[in-house]
């Protein structure tokens, strides 16, 4: 469904400017912007994707991967196609790097309204817009989070925190929590591996907090791009400088889409990087798409608060009104 886009300015000559992600796109009449979702049409910029959905499912909310979050709850998570990144090793490049220059992609319709009668008929605590870049869905994600947040439902984004401030802004009534991805501590990475810049993703993460959602980030570490001690040590300071109760998700790389020639990433290299960050003093380290740690310790006593097991099961659960019921310390996150 066509629908006319949010934060964007007329220009001259029938261009127009978006000014929804930190790409800033001018776009010539009948063009689109990076995205490839959002057309400008005889000087009007619309959003060619409103409840177009190419995904949707019922998932774990550890799937996202959100940890600190109503722990074994379900989310109805959704996306379009597209994304406003060109992340050679992305793993859902099938319908992320998909586009509406080149094609009509077939689609399901949900309105905002059937999203969250859906969400709240499968007894989901939360809908996620995930899978690709909700911000370049947002007309969508704010008329269902909207509808979403009157309901008693938790919204989540699962982005690449290429947002402008001012979007943030518009949806934080609505954004409970999000996981970014922190890619790489370097704007070269950003530049030549996702055609974009690191500074507003950083400026998010910052912003998120300020604004007081809850904040997830995962780190896709590839051998040989982002692995070096170095790097790792400035992204797990950036963290904590900003908050020593984000979690970090620690995920591992497998040959994948352009990036088919590069090896999985040894695990050693995992559990060298949660080395770091506990010794940075981030209290909450977990490992992603691997067998191991993905447990929630008390970060004060040590003891086991969490216990996961397969596909996101909650094996046990022990924190008691947000509280660590051994030393009654406080465990960041929103636990109902």
């Amino acid at each position: 469904m066509r629908k006319e886009a949010m934060f964007y300015e007329r220009l001259a000559d029938r261009m127009v400017k978006c000014n929804l992600c930190a790409h800033n796109c001018i776009i010539a009449p009948q063009r689109f912007g990076i995205c490839g979702v959002r057309q400008n049409i005889d000087g009007v910029l619309y959003s060619l994707v409103y409840g177009e959905l190419i995904a949707k499912n019922i998932d774990p909310i550890e799937k996202k991967p959100i940890y600190h979050l109503l722990p074994g709850s379900k989310s109805y998570s959704i996306a379009t196609i597209g994304c406003n990144f060109k992340c050679g090793f992305c793993q859902n490049w099938q319908i992320s790097q998909l586009s509406k220059r080149e094609m009509d992609v077939s689609s399901d319709y949900l309105s905002p309204e059937e999203v969250v009668k859906e969400a709240k008929e499968n007894n989901c605590k939360s809908i996620s817009y995930t899978y690709t870049e909700p911000t370049i869905f947002f007309e969508y994600a704010y008329d269902v989070a909207k509808l979403a947040k009157r309901e008693g439902l938790y919204n989540v984004f699962v982005t690449n925190g290429y947002m402008r401030q001012e979007v943030l802004e518009f949806i934080n009534p609505y954004l409970d929590a999000a996981n970014v991805d922190l890619k790489s501590f370097r704007d070269d990475y950003y530049r030549k591996h996702c055609k974009a810049k690191l500074k507003p993703v950083l400026e998010t993460i910052a912003s998120m907090k300020r604004l007081g959602v809850w904040v997830e980030i995962t780190t896709l570490v590839i051998p040989g791009d982002n692995d070096s001690e170095d790097e790792l040590k400035e992204l797990v300071q950036f963290i904590v400088n900003i908050d020593k109760d984000i979690p970090w998700h620690i995920s591992r790389f497998y040959p994948n889409y352009k990036f088919d020639d590069y090896i999985p990433t040894p695990i050693e290299t995992l559990r060298k990087a949660k080395e770091i960050g506990k010794s940075y003093g981030l209290k909450y380290v977990y490992l992603g798409n691997v067998d191991e740690g993905t447990d929630t310790y008390c970060f004060s006593c040590h003891k086991l608060l969490v216990k996961r097991g397969y596909f996101y099961s909650i094996l046990e659960y022990n924190i008691k009104n947000g509280l660590c019921p051994y030393c009654g310390e406080k465990i960041g996150g929103i636990w109902g």
